[in-house]
Parts: structure tokens; sequence; C-alpha cells
């Protein structure tokens, strides 16, 4: 079975109605494991992959997860579009928790990552300007809209290391450069999916106020889970109509052809392991294993 659209967050996001998993497939990835297996089936009819980016149980930091395998698992199974749900902190008073905002640029604070499939033997530098597929993140803001969610689009997201929360000095930093939102993860996968040519999207789900308000304690893990799990559902509902949608339609932006001009090695002086280990990406130009 191959899977058109992806999606990754947590495993709570796999009880909702309408969807059926009927397949776990480990997956080996030239970036050694993923964060488990990923789950293929149906969501109303339309093919789907589900990845739990923290592993089954939520076991792996945000630095601990292995991005790389992770989307070239979801890249190797046939996924074209990946929508990315996930917790942040808010840094402005209009995003309020339990309301969703969809994500249009980021802030990198991110120190201790593999953020690249390139290197070793091939170079890449891909445009990066404007980090989220507009086209998925339109019909993610249209559909939200119709079924009357709290939803917002273009919010600046800061992306720290963590996995500690932020100081109020570093809240008051981030909120004084006018982001929006705050959060671990997310600008690693869209580093990642760009490269793999993947249309990505990042439906943020506001969990707290971060740090920055003195006149309240700092956010802690209970009280994101608290209101990610009473909340959750707002992203499920959003996917069951939004994945029927996407599954449909030929894609028509500019995401999946993201390497034609990025790709800056010479033909001749890519290394054999390099062609071998990112055929999946670049043999359609040229770059793949040779003979």
């Amino acid at each position: 079975m191959r899977a058109p659209i992806g999606i990754i967050g947590g495993s709570g996001l796999y009880r909702m109605e309408g969807l059926a998993l009927d397949q776990a497939v480990d997956v080996d990835t030239p970036f050694g494991e993923p964060s488990g297996p990923v789950h293929l089936g149906t969501l109303d009819g339309a093919h789907v992959a589900f990845l739990a980016r923290h592993g089954e149980g939520h076991r792996f930091t945000p630095s601990e997860v292995n991005y790389r395998a992770n989307l070239w698992a979801l890249k190797s199974l046939g996924v074209e579009r990946l929508i990315s749900v996930s917790a942040v902190g808010s840094l402005q008073a209009r995003h309020k928790p339990g309301e969703l905002r969809l994500v249009g640029q980021f802030i990198d604070k991110t120190r201790h990552r593999k953020d690249t499939f390139f290197g070793e033997g091939l170079v890449a530098h891909v445009s990066f300007a404007e980090p989220t597929c507009a086209h998925t993140t339109k019909t993610l803001l249209d559909t939200g809209r119709a079924l009357a969610l709290p939803i917002e689009s273009d919010a600046l997201y800061v992306c720290m290391e963590g996995p500690a929360f932020s100081t109020r000095a570093e809240s008051r930093l981030h909120q004084s450069w006018g982001a929006d939102l705050i959060g671990m993860t997310q600008v690693t996968e869209a580093r990642l999916a760009r490269e793999a040519e993947l249309c990505y999207a990042c439906i943020a789900l506001v969990t707290d106020y971060d740090a920055w308000r003195e006149e309240e304690e700092g956010v802690d893990a209970t009280s994101v889970l608290e209101v990610m799990h009473a909340n959750v559902d707002k992203a499920q509902r959003l996917l069951r109509k939004v994945v029927p949608q996407l599954s449909g339609s030929a894609r028509s932006c500019a995401c999946g052809q993201a390497l034609k001009a990025a790709l800056f090695s010479a033909p001749e002086a890519v290394t054999p392991e390099a062609r071998q280990r990112l055929d999946l990406l670049v043999a359609k130009y040229g770059f793949g294993v040779v003979g």
C-alpha cells in the first residue's frame, strides 16, 4: 500500500472516527531507524500514512527524534503531502490555548540536530524562503473556517531546541521579535520535507502562553498535555475533511520540484555512496545509482 497523504504527530491522533489503520510498516532508511513503524490505512476512504513523531508512548525528546529517518520513511511509502500536528506555546495574547494556528514562517534556534539529507558526496541548497506549502495550508485554513474552528494562518513559529521550556527572558525576547508561537520540532521537519519535495503544512495546537506572562506560573508538561488531550478533536475534525480533499487532487505547487535547481555538485563528482544513499530523492534528476 502507498499513501499520498502523510500525517505526523502524537499517537492520540490515531483514535478518530473514519480511520482504519490496516498495516504497520517498519522502514529501513539510510539514516537509521524512524521513531517507530509507519501505520498505513484509510481516513474516510483516502489512503494515509501515520507516524508518531516521538515514538509510541512519547519516548524521544525533540532532539532525539530521528527526523531524517521519519521523513525518508514517509517519502518511500509514497507520501507527497505531509501534515504535521504539534503542541505549541503562544507568544501573543491573541493566540489562545485550545485554538489552532497554521504556520507560515519559522525562526530556527535549534543547534543539535541533523536537518539535511545532503552532504558527504552530494550538495544541495533548497529554497526555503516560503517554508510551508501555500496550497496545502490554504486548504486547511478554508476547511477549518468552514467547520467553524478557531483557526488562523500565517503564524511565525520560533523553533527552540528543548527539551526544557523557555526562560521568561527568552520568552519575552521571542515575543519582541513579533513571533506568534514557540515549539521544538516543526522547522526541522519542514527543512527535510522541502529537500524530500513534499508539500508540508503544520497544524499548531496552542496549549499555553509559554513564560512571558509574569503574573502566571511558567508552562509545565502537565498543563500542556491536559490542553492537548482536551482539544485534539479539533485537529481530528480538520483532518477528516482535508485528507479526502487533498487525496483526490494533483499537486499544483512547486514543492514537488524543490531539488530541480538545488543540486550543486557536478554529476561526475558525486560519489557512488552518495548516489546510493540519496537515490530516492535525486534519481529523477540523473544523480541516482548508475548502472
